[in-house]
C-alpha cells in the first residue's frame, strides 16, 4: 500500500477549518433601528435569546446572530454595524453545518441558518448587502442558558 503524500481538497478544508474561537464583542439590540449596545457580558436564556435583546423570542430560530470579526475587517465595517449579537474571532462560522452546537461561557447555542443580508446593510455602505451574501453571519438559538463574556472561548461541541 502506497502512502498518500498530498492532502485532498476535503482534508485541506477540514485541516483549515477553525473549530475554536473567542468572543471579541457582545452587542444587544435594545430598540428598533437604534445603535447596538455593547456589553461586557450577557445572560443567554434557554429557548429565548439574550437578556435585554429585542429579538429574544421563544422558539425562534433567529435568537442570536454571530458574525466573524474577520468579515468586519475584510469588508471594512465596524463591529456591531450589521447588528450582530456576538462578534467572534478564529472560528469559521459560515463553514459550520446547521445544528452545530457551540459552547460560549456557560451557554450553549445551536446554529440554525446563515443570515441573509437585508437592505438595512446598505445603510452601512451602499453595495454591502450584495458583498455579504453568504457571509453575514450565522443565526442560532439558545439550547442552554448561561453567562457569556467578552473574551470567552468558543468551542464546537
Amino acid at each position: 500500500m502506497e502512502l498518500v503524500k498530498e492532502h485532498t481538497e476535503t482534508s485541506k478544508r477540514l485541516l483549515n477549518q477553525h473549530t475554536h474561537g473567542a468572543v471579541v464583542s457582545l452587542q444587544l439590540c435594545v430598540k428598533h433601528q437604534q445603535p447596538m449596545q455593547q456589553v461586557a457580558s450577557v445572560r443567554a436564556i434557554e429557548n429565548r435569546g439574550l437578556e435585554g435583546d429585542r429579538h429574544a423570542i421563544a422558539d425562534s430560530s433567529r435568537q442570536v446572530l454571530l458574525l466573524e470579526q474577520e468579515t468586519c475587517i475584510a469588508y471594512d465595517f465596524p463591529i456591531g454595524a450589521i447588528r450582530e449579537n456576538i462578534t467572534t474571532r478564529g472560528i469559521d462560522l459560515m463553514g459550520l453545518p446547521q445544528a452545530t452546537r457551540l459552547q460560549i461561557g456557560d451557554a450553549i447555542l445551536e446554529t440554525t441558518l446563515a443570515c441573509a443580508p437585508c437592505a438595512m446593510v446598505d445603510d452601512v455602505r451602499m453595495g454591502l448587502q450584495e458583498e455579504l451574501r453568504g457571509k453575514r453571519g450565522m443565526l442560532a438559538r439558545v439550547v442552554r442558558g448561561g453567562e457569556m463574556r467578552v473574551g470567552d472561548e468558543i468551542r464546537v461541541l
